[in-house]
């Protein structure tokens, strides 16, 4: 399916809203098969669709009664961090309802966004939104940080509204928090924090804190591996982890994994990005001999026409011209992490 949002609707008049939606806001209509016509995807049972393709797209509007959609949805449903966007319509098409994933899902956007193409009322019932503050998580999500651990976002999200400023340590200001200086105030170290009610983190380094404070990662290290012919996923992993360790550095922060081209089928580089969550992107020689690395291999230049594979891929990745966590080696692996540029 080319589309990420999925409409469905049970009824004549709610299979018109659908069509109507699905052209305005590019989704695909699943409509009950009785009311189907040649662009909608017909079915028979929306239970059995919904199991099918609730995983599949990253938002579902429903054009039934509210009570449906919930009892369609509630067996897939797992947390707040994983959950897709529900958005009710009623079949006049006169409320547009966020109903699951109001804030990382993009409920109560894509909510707003069908009231505005149709001209309905958005019904968005998230407390910070009716309270006019912002919501951490959306704060966190919009300017791509990962989030720690999701559960403390309510905390967070609660002390704001009881009127509290939230201290947030933030060393190398991947948070822009401009224009929300009512709400938040830094701090100069971490144990800056320990004797707040709770408190925000936002650093690629790996911190021992309280339960009430909450770490957000920013997407900011890169990580070039090399390794010799034929070596096995676990050796890679290994000495990546080593230097993750050896460096305090949050898995979290790593955004991306790079190589040589012709390591392009080496199994075990390949299942290594694959255990790490990891996108890889290979780089050729020439690319690569762009970047001055400051542990060049005579080896890997008599090899790989290259001076060095894992600083040149890092830094490649990242954009940038100097090595943050410099080339470390194994018998058969080389590592190094490079890290993008701060605001």
């Amino acid at each position: 399916m080319g589309n990420r949002i999925a409409i469905y609707a049970l009824t004549e008049r709610g299979a018109k809203v659908a069509r109507k939606l699905a052209a305005l806001i590019s989704a695909d209509s699943y409509v009950l098969d009785r009311y189907a016509t040649k662009n909608d995807i017909p079915f028979t049972s929306l239970k059995d669709i919904v199991a099918d393709k609730f995983t599949e797209y990253g938002s579902h509007v429903f054009v039934t009664a509210s009570g449906i959609a919930v009892r369609m949805i509630a067996p897939f449903l797992k947390s707040k961090a994983e959950d897709p966007a529900v958005v009710v319509v009623d079949q006049e098409g006169e409320f547009a309802v966020s109903l699951v994933s109001g804030h990382l899902g993009g409920a109560n956007e894509l909510a707003r966004l069908i009231a505005d193409k149709i001209g309905a009322t958005p019904v968005i019932t998230t407390a910070t939104d009716c309270a006019g503050v912002p919501s951490m998580d959306l704060l966190a999500r919009d300017q791509g940080l990962i989030i720690g651990d999701i559960g403390l976002i309510k905390h967070i999200n609660a002390a704001i509204l009881d009127g509290e400023q939230i201290p947030v340590y933030d060393p190398d200001g991947f948070l822009d928090l401009s224009g929300f200086s009512e709400y938040f105030y830094g701090v100069e170290t971490v144990t800056g924090l320990d004797s707040c009610s709770c408190g925000i983190v936002v650093d690629w380094r790996r911190h021992d804190l309280s339960k009430k404070v909450l770490s957000l990662y920013p997407r900011c290290l890169s990580l070039g591996v090399g390794c010799r012919r034929g070596v096995p996923a676990d050796e890679i992993l290994e000495l990546v982890r080593s230097v993750v360790a050896e460096n305090k550095i949050s898995f979290e922060s790593i955004f991306c994994m790079g190589s040589i081209d012709a390591k392009s089928d080496e199994s075990g580089m390949l299942e290594a990005a694959e255990i790490l969550g990891l996108d890889l992107k290979f780089f050729s020689a020439v690319e690569l001999n762009e970047i001055e690395v400051i542990n060049p291999s005579g080896m890997v230049m008599k090899h790989m026409g290259v001076g060095g594979v894992c600083e040149a891929a890092a830094m490649k990745l990242a954009d940038v011209k100097e090595i943050f966590v410099p080339k470390t080696k194994s018998t058969r692996v080389t590592v190094a992490i490079a890290k993008v540029a701060s605001r």
